[in-house]
Parts: C-alpha cells; sequence; structure tokens
C-alpha cells in the first residue's frame, strides 16, 4: 500500500518521520510521534507538508 501524505497543522502529531516544509518555505526533520511546531519563518501557526507530497 502507498504512503498517504496530508497536511498537518501546528500541534498536530508527526505520522511519519521525515523532511516537511511549512507553507511559507521552511523545512525542518521531524521523527515520528513529534509535535509540528509553530512556522519557523513567521512564528505563527502553519500548515506542514512531508517532502515527499
Amino acid at each position: 500500500m502507498e504512503k498517504r501524505y496530508d497536511e498537518y497543522r501546528t500541534g498536530q502529531g508527526v505520522p511519519v518521520g521525515g523532511q516537511y516544509q511549512c507553507q511559507s518555505g521552511g523545512k525542518v526533520t521531524f521523527k515520528e510521534g513529534e509535535s509540528f511546531p509553530m512556522c519557523p519563518v513567521t512564528g505563527e501557526e502553519t500548515t506542514w507538508r512531508h517532502e515527499d507530497k
């Protein structure tokens, strides 16, 4: 079965480890189970998308 990646919001848990990009273009590598932080560029809530998406 193919892995499915969606958008995730600040505060949600990271479902699959790897590098993610926020809507402002900041890239961060997360481990599975961590929580998505505020945007590293703006410091505000954001959405995150896995780089493989």
